[in-house]
């Protein structure tokens, strides 16, 4: 066969013309569609071996089980040897470096990500809050911010909602009203997560996004395969990880504006998913990170059955197009037909519309970006034969590459880290103690607990990372409540001798800058 990859293009098939994907403007993303049977697994397969041939990772969920098999070298069957020949080349068996990945730990190697990564907006998409529910987690995100309190598991979710729930009264006055009644029904739409393995997904050690963008010995990019066949039972956390996956690579990334080649490579098969019921406020952040992640120089490609799939504002964005058959059974097919007709850059020899629903199994049309990014002229192309196995693997195959895998024992044992939960228990037995039987930790007495915590404070990033240890943390709690009760009873002083609530008010003021500033030096 032709190679796979050469002089910057992925070889995808044969139209009229020889049709190749230029990986400089790989990171413009794409869009791969057609009806069930057409062949866009195959599709995928061949886009994701070039991509590895030249060295750029690859991300792609598994719906199926079918794409296991680009771990495995290809057959020389009849039909792919014959196609190849159609093209003027000659059939080629490879394979390439896979790593395998589970949510749930079963096929491959776990994918966990903590509550605070996720972030309030994709746990109310997750957890199908309404907008009063939404606005209740995110007073629990703010309080577990301000306090200090990492959310990283389900049960620190769960913690922070009761008490968030105890102090609803204060709460109310400072963030809006927050009833018991809501944080009920998001206690059970938690559950409900907890039942599909939420809780397996929400812990440590979270994923590292590097270890999807690692490359061989030889070069070759990894293709990280995510085994999504029990995922998919679960839609919505489904879409929800992904989403999530994307978002965190456009934070996370620099700006590298047009590389040569992408950096990374993200099939969102079943693409629908992720649109189906989305509120307006999670469409404009898809819309965003879509439009801007290029520039990270990661392209995204959605693969799903229909163009109608995808809004409009998402398609526009998809400049490397492969569209299989559709069928025109019904109206909406038809509409669907037409839409995806209207994508392509009409070419003069093909009535579009009418060649769509004549493709034949294994045949599209094909317009990839050429020279400035101009979509090329919309080509009637068989897609080449893939390199690897198509198809499954069979388990004995698949655990030896998770045992040979780069990521082996990194991510298989999962961590329970000190977190809100354990901090909010510990207060609670605190409060509960009778009195004269706490004693000082650490020793040094209030001056000691001030360096532990100042020391403790200064070393934590309190948004994602560093953990304070054991003595930290109850040298912190030490401090907090002695330097609260000076400074109220200081207050207090100031306010009885300046008289009345404005007296008061003055008084905090003073004492919280004068605290500030100590604490600043």
């Amino acid at each position: 066969m032709a190679a796979i990859e050469q002089d910057g293009k992925i070889f995808v098939g044969k139209g009229e013309n020889l049709q190749y994907l230029t990986l400089k403007l790989a990171n413009r993303h794409g869009l791969v569609t057609g009806a069930t049977g057409t062949g866009k697994t195959v599709t995928l397969q061949v886009l994701a071996e070039g991509f590895s041939a030249a060295g750029v990772p690859v991300f792609a969920a598994d719906i199926k089980g079918d794409l296991s098999g680009i771990a495995e070298a290809g057959e020389a069957k009849e039909a792919f040897v014959s196609r190849a020949k159609g093209m003027g080349v000659d059939y080629q068996p490879d394979q390439f470096p896979v790593m395998f990945w589970d949510l749930f730990g079963e096929q491959g190697h776990p994918v966990r990500a903590t509550i605070s990564e996720m972030g309030p907006l994709l746990l109310s998409r997750l957890l199908d809050l309404n907008d009063t529910q939404e606005g209740v987690l995110n007073i629990a995100f703010r309080v577990a911010d301000e306090q200090g309190l990492l959310l990283l598991d389900l049960k620190d979710l769960r913690a922070i909602l009761v008490y968030v729930a105890e102090h609803a009264a204060e709460l109310t006055t400072a963030y809006g009203n927050v009833s018991k009644a809501t944080i009920g029904t998001i206690q059970r739409q938690l559950l409900v997560l907890e039942n599909q393995g939420g809780t397996k997904f929400f812990s440590e050690p979270a994923l590292k996004l590097t270890d999807f963008m690692k490359t061989d010995r030889d070069g070759r990019g990894y293709v990280n395969i995510l085994a999504a066949e029990k995922l998919m039972e679960s839609p919505r956390l489904y879409a929800t990880f992904l989403l999530w996956l994307l978002s965190e690579l456009f934070e996370e990334l620099p700006e590298v504006g047009d590389p040569d080649k992408p950096k990374l490579v993200f099939f969102f098969d079943e693409a629908h998913l992720l649109f189906n019921d989305a509120p307006k406020a999670l469409l404009d952040k898809i819309e965003q990170v879509v439009r801007l992640i290029r520039s990270k120089g990661v392209g995204v490609y959605f693969v799903t059955q229909n163009p109608l799939d995808v809004p409009d504002k998402v398609l526009a964005q998809m400049g490397n197009r492969v569209q299989h058959a559709l069928r025109a059974f019904t109206p909406r097919d038809q509409k669907a037909v037409k839409a995806a007709a209207e994508t392509f850059r009409p070419n003069p020899k093909l009535n579009t519309a009418q060649v769509i629903t004549e493709l034949g199994k294994g045949e599209a049309l094909v317009s990839f970006l050429e020279g400035n990014g101009v979509p090329a002229l919309v080509d009637r192309a068989l897609i080449r034969p893939p390199a690897a196995r198509l198809g499954v693997i069979t388990p004995e195959e698949r655990k030896a590459i998770i045992q040979t895998s780069p990521c082996k024992g990194k991510y298989d044992q999962a961590v329970d880290s000190e977190s809100a939960y354990e901090r909010l228990q510990a207060r609670t037995k605190e409060a509960a103690a009778p009195a004269g039987q706490e004693a000082p930790a650490g020793g040094g007495g209030i001056l000691g607990g001030i360096g532990g915590f100042l020391g403790g404070l200064f070393g934590t990033n309190r948004a994602r990372g560093t953990r304070l240890t054991t003595t930290q943390t109850i040298a912190r709690e030490v401090t907090r409540t002695v330097t609260n009760r000076v400074a109220g009873q200081i207050a207090a002083d100031i306010g009885k001798s300046l008289g009345g609530r404005t007296g008061s008010t003055i008084g905090r003021s003073i004492v919280r800058g004068a605290l500030g500033g100590m604490l600043r030096r």
